[in-house]
Order: structure tokens, then C-alpha cells, then sequence
């Protein structure tokens, strides 16, 4: 048997994007498991809700977005600090970049090695590399919540801190009138977590019981398709709570009889390849994913930094 191509390097063709109006002046565009981005309309200025990888690709992005609205950018919110969500910021010529607080460490202490790692994994996404001009920096931080005035009769946005999840300074982007929540990566519908910088057993809990706690009736999760009705965003808060709760189970269970990292991958992978395995970036995740958990249940609190030289080193022992 052939070894499998490293992450998403065999992963090379197109993906087909479509951009959703959720309500006036709410906007999704997803991609078939590609990152999905997001924007809100306030009065008199657009709200953007991640950056893509590159700022070629978010200028497409933007070019779609154009087509419905012409108002300049004014917030930039970043989700967390992955550089495919994040790297292609300067294309929006936003007045203000926000973060969480975390996120804002996060960048400074691991920023560049997650560049370069997340490049070599996903090279389709890395559109146009060479037009990055360096780390996106937030000009803005905050720890629990900040709320945009859109003006006029549309509300408020509110960013909302849920606790550690997909990362330590995962936010979110709650409409409150229109009931629309952006979940950034604490919640995927129908697409693989990646869990590798993750703190599962607070994600599993806490976290998540939050993000339900806010009671949306449409959701755009990191990847997948926008999830539309109550039942459908319970669903997609609900199976990603499963995915974190069978890895926690079967790594667990590895360690507790004494055995082996690929002994709990293989273990993960047999648990979730039946309901999960056809998922965009199952495959590619779920090395990363199991090593992140195992280091976690070992008691490694915070953790390790990926570089290409220990991706490699991951993949070549779960996967190859």
C-alpha cells in the first residue's frame, strides 16, 4: 500500500465557493469544506469576518462581496490565529483588525512556525504565497466581549470570548436580531476538526455549551455548509461535540493500558472513520489531531508548536 500524500498536499483542485445572503446584509461564502468567511453590513461600513490565507484569495473573496455591497471595510475580525485565517488581512485595508487577547500572544509566540507549517499542509490554500507581507497583527484585543453598533436598525454584532477550544483564544460573531452566529472553528458542519493546537475536554464542555447557550437559528461554522434552523445548528454544535468526545474516549482508554501514540491513532481512526472518514480534511487532521490529545491527557497543558520538521515527523509515524 502506497503512503498517503503528506496533509493536503495531494488535495489540489478547486473548490467550487458559494456566497449565501443569511439576512439584509449578512453574507457567507463557503467552499466545500474549504475555510468559510463572512461579512455584516452595518450603516455605513462592512464588518469581515476572516481573512483567508493570502491576500490574493481574500481579494477574490472581496470581489464577490462587491457585488452586493460597496461600503468599506471597517472591522476586520479575526476568529482565531491560524494563518489560512488570517494571513490574507491586509488585502481588506481594514481600519481596525480584532482579536482575542489571546490570540494576540498566540501570534507572537508561534505565529511564524504555524505559517510555515499550514503552508506546507495546505498549498492550494496558500493562493499567491508570495503576497503575504508578514503577520497579521490585531489592532484591537479584547478577553470576554466586545459589541459593534452596526447604526440604523441593525443592531449589533457582538464578539464573544466562549472559553479554550479549537485554540486558546477562539471567538465568536453573535447577531442577536438576526439570530446568525459566525462560530469560527469551535464548530464545523460536516467537516473534520483539526485539533491540533486544541483543548478538547474544555471544547467538549464549557465551550461548546456556550456556543449553544446563545441560541442561534442559522450558524456558518469554520468549513462546511451554513447550517439553517434550530434543529440543523444543534446538529452541527452536536456532532462536533461527538468527535471531541470519541477522541478523548479512545486516546483515553490507549493510555490507560499502557500503549502506544499509534496505537491511540489507529484506535481514533477506527471509532471515527465510519461516520466521519468522507469529511473534507479527515484524513489530513487526524495525525495532528491525536498527537495534540495525546500530549494534552498526559498532562502537557498548553500546546506544542508545530513547525514543518515535526509535522513531517507526525505524519511519517501515524500516517505513512
Amino acid at each position: 500500500m502506497s503512503a498517503k500524500p503528506f496533509a493536503s498536499s495531494g488535495d489540489l483542485a478547486d473548490k467550487e465557493q458559494t456566497l449565501e445572503v443569511l439576512a439584509d446584509g449578512v453574507y457567507a461564502l463557503t467552499a466545500e469544506g474549504d475555510p468559510n468567511v463572512g461579512a455584516v453590513e452595518g450603516e455605513d461600513f462592512l464588518v469581515c469576518f476572516e481573512a483567508l490565507a493570502t491576500p490574493t484569495a481574500a481579494r477574490e473573496w472581496l470581489a464577490r462581496l462587491r457585488e452586493y455591497t460597496d461600503k468599506p471595510v471597517k472591522y476586520l475580525v479575526l476568529s482565531h490565529y491560524h494563518a489560512v485565517r488570517v494571513l490574507g488581512a491586509s488585502a481588506f485595508d481594514a481600519e481596525v483588525v480584532i482579536a482575542h487577547d489571546n490570540t494576540r500572544a498566540l501570534i507572537a509566540e508561534r505565529g511564524k512556525q504555524d505559517w510555515e507549517s499550514e503552508f506546507a499542509r495546505m498549498p492550494r490554500l496558500a493562493k499567491d504565497a508570495a503576497s503575504v507581507p508578514g503577520l497579521t497583527w490585531p489592532t484591537l484585543t479584547f478577553s470576554d466581549r466586545l459589541t459593534i453598533d452596526l447604526g440604523g436598525d441593525r443592531g449589533s454584532l457582538e464578539l464573544h470570548y466562549c472559553g479554550r477550544g479549537h485554540t486558546e483564544g477562539d471567538l465568536v460573531a453573535w447577531l442577536p436580531q438576526q439570530r446568525i452566529l459566525f462560530a469560527g472553528d469551535l464548530v464545523e458542519a460536516e467537516a473534520a476538526l483539526y485539533t491540533g493546537d486544541a483543548f478538547h475536554r474544555e471544547w467538549a464542555t464549557s465551550t461548546l455549551d456556550a456556543v449553544r447557550a446563545l441560541g442561534a437559528e442559522a450558524l456558518v461554522g469554520g468549513r462546511g455548509a451554513v447550517s439553517r434552523g434550530t434543529d440543523a445548528v444543534h446538529a452541527a454544535i452536536d456532532q462536533t461535540r461527538h468527535f471531541l468526545e470519541v477522541m478523548i474516549q479512545e486516546v483515553g482508554a490507549v493510555q490507560q493500558r499502557g500503549g502506544t501514540l499509534k496505537e491511540a491513532f489507529e484506535a481514533t481512526h477506527a471509532a471515527l472513520v465510519g461516520t466521519y472518514g468522507r469529511w473534507p480534511i479527515f484524513e489530513h487532521c487526524l495525525p495532528f489531531d491525536v498527537a495534540r490529545l495525546w500530549d494534552e491527557l498526559s498532562g502537557v497543558e498548553r500546546p506544542v508548536i508545530w513547525t514543518p520538521e515535526r509535522d513531517r515527523d507526525v505524519w511519517d509515524l501515524l500516517q505513512g
